[in-house]
Parts: C-alpha cells; structure tokens; sequence
C-alpha cells in the first residue's frame, strides 16, 4: 500500500453515559460518505469511550486517604484527585509538584493515572480510563461488524508522555482486530540482510497518526477513520506493548 487516508468525522456531540458508541461511530461514518470496508481502522479518543461508560467522579464523592492527604502539599493538587490516582495505580514511581507518574493498573506507565478533568463538563469532577480498554474497543468492532459486514479493526487511545523526549504523542491503550506489534525479524532488508531485532509498535503509531487530527483541546474530534493501514489482522491485547520491567531501563 503506498496510501493512507486519515479522516476525522464530522458532528460527533458530547458523550453522556450510557451513550451508544456504534451508533455514534456509524452516524459520523454517514455524515463523513464513508462506507466501511474490510481493513480499516477506527481510532477512538479514550475520553469518550470513558465518558460512555460512565467513568466520571465527581470529586464531591470521594474522601481523601491518608496517605493522599499526606502526598497533597508536595504535589500541589487536591488530595480527592490524588486519591483517585493511587487507586487507579499499582505503583507510584516518580513525583514532583504538579505531577505524579504511576504504573496504572492496566500495566502501562503514564502521568496521573491517565486521570483527566480537561473537557469535562463541571469543574469538579475527574474522567478515569476505561475499566477495560481492550474490551472496550472489541465491544466497538463486533457492534460495527454487525452492523456493516466489515471487518474493521479498532484502537483506543490517549495521550501519553516519554521518558526521553518532550510533548505527549498519542499512545494505544486499547485495540481489537489487530496484532499491536509488526514482528520484522527475519525480514531482509534492500540488501538481504535479516533484521535481527525490528519489532514495530504498530498500535501506537496508529494512535499517534490519529492524535494529529484529533487535537485533544478544543477540536472535538474523537473518532478518527483510517483506510490503507498496514497491519496484521488478530486478536491482540494492549499488554503486548508492555515492556516488561526486567527490560525497561527507565524505571
């Protein structure tokens, strides 16, 4: 394939829980003219998915923990929301004020537990990830295929930081139809040499084509259809892009 074609779809409203996500990707799919085809991509902002399932916390509900009231004056934030973070976390491994970068329970090393209050509406409240994202986004492509014959793949996303590099690019925390890694060992290069350790993190290149149309501030636009992406059809799992921790040298 020498083509990618990125396209955000047009009129996608304020999601509210409960919210049916299938219905909203096929409506904006209509108004975009396009017709889902076997080997396209779907990708979807992990704020919606959230919202849908009904993953926002007023923080008027929670009561701060000790140790989130002890960890408040150092980081500068409201102990109800720190509260939150370390209950959506497995390990707590850097702070500074303003900032506290975990390993969320999902596996994955991300600022605040992923946790946001950006376009939420109410000053008061904080959006957690999907419970599932994986799960989430198999729901999405089966209620697709069901309604289109097309057999489509899906990632969620969301906006990650790096360890060695500024700014945030957008990251897959969620897939169905697709093989998250491109294993290239093997392959000969344009001299015939084999490549011995090329493994593409395919999702997140994905995720982060898709973050450029996305925005993630006042855009509004969530849902992102890509045709002419090069992936392997499977049934993979967010979890094959962990790096395990006896390998990861940041930590």
């Amino acid at each position: 394939m020498n083509r990618l074609t990125l396209t955000a779809l047009p009129g996608i409203p304020l999601i509210r829980p409960g919210d049916d996500l299938t219905a909203i990707t096929l409506e904006g799919l209509e108004r975009a003219g396009i017709q889902l085809a076997d080997g396209d991509v779907l990708v979807v902002a992990s704020k919606i998915i959230s919202k849908a399932e009904g993953r926002l916390v007023p923080l008027a509900d929670v009561t701060p923990t000790p140790e989130a009231e002890a960890l408040a004056p150092y980081l500068d934030k409201d102990p109800r929301l720190i509260t939150l973070i370390l209950a959506e976390s497995a390990a707590v491994l850097r702070t500074r004020p303003g900032l506290i970068i975990v390993e969320h329970r999902l596996g994955f090393v991300c600022a605040n537990a992923g946790i946001d209050q950006s376009n939420v509406e109410g000053e008061d409240a904080a959006l957690l990830l999907p419970e599932d994202p994986d799960a989430s986004a198999r729901r999405l492509r089966e209620g697709l295929r069901a309604a289109t014959g097309a057999d489509v793949a899906v990632v969620i996303n969301d906006s990650h930081g790096r360890a060695w590099r500024q700014g945030t690019v957008g990251a897959a925390i969620g897939v169905a139809g697709l093989l998250p890694l491109t294993d290239r060992r093997g392959d000969a290069d344009l001299f015939g040499r084999a490549m011995r350790v090329t493994v593409l993190g395919t999702a997140d290149e994905i995720a982060a084509a898709a973050s450029l149309l996305q925005g993630g501030v006042d855009e509004a636009r969530p849902i992102i259809h890509m045709r002419g992406v090069p992936y392997r059809r499977g049934e993979g799992s967010i979890r094959e892009l962990l790096r395990p921790k006896e390998m990861d040298l940041f930590r």
